[in-house]
């Protein structure tokens, strides 16, 4: 079983930017999908941007995207989520997800959050002056 930790939220001003980091242990092999998503209150929680450990392919929603980066250093086990130019209606808890993956793409895999099977706690963004 994957166990994830994420760290690195906060309170920011809109137009600001913060870096959470997800730090993972008991990877099997390389196949796994990494994603970040986050949930608002009274909202649905949905995928913002996920990444193959193995190849190192992306997604982004629509919603981040230019604004987002998501990255992984495999030799520390880390993802990265940099959150550039934040507004908002970015504020929500964020979490980090690891799901098997051997041929489902990473859009694929981070447009449906029951194909990952492991959840860190979640770490809270708020955006607001």
């Amino acid at each position: 079983q994957v166990q994830l930790v994420e760290s690195g939220g906060g309170l920011v001003q809109p137009g600001g930017s913060l870096r959470l980091s997800c730090a993972a242990s008991g990877f099997t092999s390389d196949y796994y999908t990494i994603g970040w998503f986050r949930q608002a209150p009274g909202k649905e929680r949905e995928g913002v941007s996920c990444v193959s450990r193995s190849d190192g392919s992306t997604y982004y929603a629509d919603s981040v995207k230019g604004r987002f980066t998501i990255s992984r250093d495999n030799a520390k086990n880390t993802v990265y989520l940099q959150m550039n130019s934040l507004k908002p209606e970015d504020t929500a808890v964020y979490y980090c997800a690891a799901g098997r993956s051997f041929i489902t793409t990473v859009r694929a895999m981070c447009a449906q959050e029951t194909r990952f099977g492991s959840w860190g706690q979640g770490t809270q963004v708020t955006v607001s002056s």
